[in-house]
């Protein structure tokens, strides 16, 4: 049962035949996890699913553009609203307690609430403290919910170096990546393993190093797989206006105003 944004959000737009999400050209980390469950992909949408249903391998309720904080909204169900669509369906009998029984759900925070609120990097060390410390209780305390409802397993992502994202690097030309934002989300990290030490059952994801090990290390360091890719702080997916987006076309002419790569398995980042 996944929950939170971005790197598991399959909010019900069409998609090809293949796995495929944000931050990616394949499968996402809901779909990798799936995989390791034995699914061939992650569970379906919740937005895409027939009222009073849930598919036996479960069900998605992440939504792209979502945070934990209702400040960051963006108009879609933050963390809470999305445990609480999940509460209302073990309560009703959706979700049997034979599937929840069997159940591992996973947390997923890709960082919305620290883009564009102007927290990291341009606050104070207490305010940047104190917003951060707030996000991570509020994650904290979904767990919990998910944990009295009976979820035997949660797994919860840590944030992944936000400082190495193109849209950080775009500012020195792609070349290395932000240190105000590795560093926001090394102070989230730290937050998160001391709110999640004493849980049982819970169990963090360690984004940031997987992602380290590739887009931020030493010379001669780094990953096996770091070496695949050409390209690892600029993405395959361009806007030709910095305020503009992948996928943007202008709205008269239909001119496309972004550009993709050639070879989209050779860049580590599919968009900002």
């Amino acid at each position: 049962y996944p929950y939170g944004s971005n790197y598991v959000d399959a909010d019900g737009f069409p998609r090809p035949n293949t796995p495929s999400g944000r931050f990616s050209n394949y499968k996402i980390q809901s779909d990798f996890i799936a995989t390791m469950l034995g699914l061939e992909e992650a569970p379906p949408a919740h937005a895409r699913t027939a009222d009073k249903t849930c598919d036996p391998s479960g069900m998605t309720f992440a939504t792209g553009g979502a945070g934990v904080l209702d400040s960051t909204s963006h108009k879609v169900p933050v963390l809470a609203k999305q445990v609480e669509t999940f509460k209302k369906m073990v309560k009703d009998g959706t979700i049997t307690e034979n599937q929840l029984s069997r159940s591992v759900a996973l947390v997923a925070f890709s960082g919305n609430d620290y883009a564009g609120t102007g927290v990291i990097g341009l606050s104070s060390p207490n305010d940047i403290n104190a917003y951060i410390g707030k996000v991570t209780k509020e994650i904290a305390a979904n767990v919990d919910e998910l944990l009295k409802l009976g979820v035997t397993k949660v797994l919860v992502n840590n944030l992944h170096p936000i400082g190495c994202t193109p849209s950080h690097t775009r500012t020195n030309n792609y070349t290395t990546c932000d240190m105000f934002g590795n560093l926001g989300a090394s102070i989230h990290n730290d937050n998160l393993k001391q709110v999640m030490t004493s849980k049982k059952n819970v169990y963090i994801v360690d984004v940031y190093t997987a992602f380290a090990s590739i887009v931020d290390h030493a010379a001669g360091k780094g990953s096996d797989l770091s070496k695949q890719f050409k390209r690892k702080l600029s993405p395959c997916c361009e806007s030709l206006n910095s305020k503009g987006y992948c996928g943007q076309q202008n709205e008269s002419s239909a001119e496309l105003l972004y550009t993709v790569c050639d070879k989209s398995s050779k860049i580590f980042y599919w968009d900002d």
